[in-house]
C-alpha cells in the first residue's frame, strides 16, 4: 500500500483514512507535511500524531490497537499510594512546559537518542503558547523532579512525554493530572502505545477503530469552563 506525500504548504490537507495505515511498522499513516498548529491538531482529532527520528521526514501515525486511559479506570498501587499520601511532590500546571518537554527530548539511559527534535519542541511550544499543549509538573525543594506534556483537545487529553529525576515523580504527576482531567470532564486520556508503566496505572488497549469514534464524538465536547486555569 503506497502512503500518502503531506503537502506542506496546505495544512488544512485531510489525513488519509485511518484503514490505509500500514500493518508493518504498526500504523504508519502519512509522510511529509509541516507541523504547524493545524496540521498538528488536525492529525490528533483524526486519531494520527507525529514521530520520527533526526534526519528522516515528518512520520504520521496511528496504530492499532492505541493504548488509552480513561480516567474512570486509574489504578493506584499501594507503594504509589504511599509515596502519594507523603505528599513528596508539589504538582504544579504550566509553570515549566520548555523544561519538561527539554526533559523529555533529553537522551535515556536507556536509548542513545531523542525522537523529540528541536523542530518538534518549537512546534509545541507554539501550541502551548495558543492553549492547547500543556505540561503537568512535580517539583521536590524548588527543582524539577518530573513531569509530563500532552495537547487538550475537546474533553480528550493527548498524552506525549513523560520524564523522571526522582523515583515516582512522573506516576505522582500523572495521577494528580488524571485526577484533575477527571473533575474538568475530561473523558479520555491517549497514551499511544503499549507501555508495561500505563498499563500497571490502568491504561488499557482498544481497537483503533472505536478510538476514532470516540475522538469525533469528544474531541467537540468542551470541558469544564475553569479546566487550565
Amino acid at each position: 500500500m503506497q502512503l500518502t506525500l503531506l503537502d506542506s504548504d496546505h495544512p488544512e490537507q485531510a489525513f488519509p483514512p485511518l484503514h490505509k495505515a500500514l500493518k508493518e511498522p504498526n500504523g504508519l499513516l502519512a509522510f511529509g507535511g509541516c507541523l504547524s498548529p493545524k496540521r498538528i491538531v488536525n492529525a490528533y482529532r483524526h486519531g494520527a500524531f507525529p514521530w520520527f527520528n533526526p534526519g528522516e521526514p515528518i512520520l504520521w501515525w496511528s496504530p492499532d490497537p492505541r493504548l488509552v486511559l480513561f480516567p474512570e479506570h486509574l489504578q493506584v498501587s499501594r507503594s504509589l499510594a504511599k509515596t502519594l499520601r507523603k505528599g513528596r511532590f508539589e504538582i504544579r500546571y504550566d509553570t515549566a512546559f520548555k523544561e519538561v518537554i527539554a526533559a523529555c527530548a533529553a537522551p535515556r539511559s536507556d536509548s542513545g537518542g531523542t525522537w523529540i527534535t528541536d523542530d518538534m519542541r518549537r512546534a509545541y511550544q507554539t501550541l502551548h503558547h495558543l492553549g492547547i499543549a500543556h505540561s503537568c509538573e512535580a517539583w521536590r525543594d524548588g527543582k524539577l523532579a518530573g513531569g509530563l506534556y500532552g495537547l487538550a483537545i475537546g474533553q480528550v487529553f493527548f498524552g506525549e512525554s513523560m520524564f523522571h529525576r526522582e523515583t515516582d515523580a512522573s506516576k505522582v504527576a500523572f495521577v494528580d493530572l488524571v485526577e484533575r482531567l477527571s473533575a474538568w470532564g475530561y473523558r479520555l486520556i491517549d497514551c499511544q502505545v503499549r507501555s508495561e508503566h500505563l498499563l500497571s496505572l490502568g491504561a488499557e488497549e482498544i481497537p483503533r477503530q472505536r478510538f476514532a469514534e470516540l475522538l469525533e464524538r469528544l474531541c467537540t465536547q468542551a470541558p469544564a469552563a475553569e479546566a487550565w486555569r
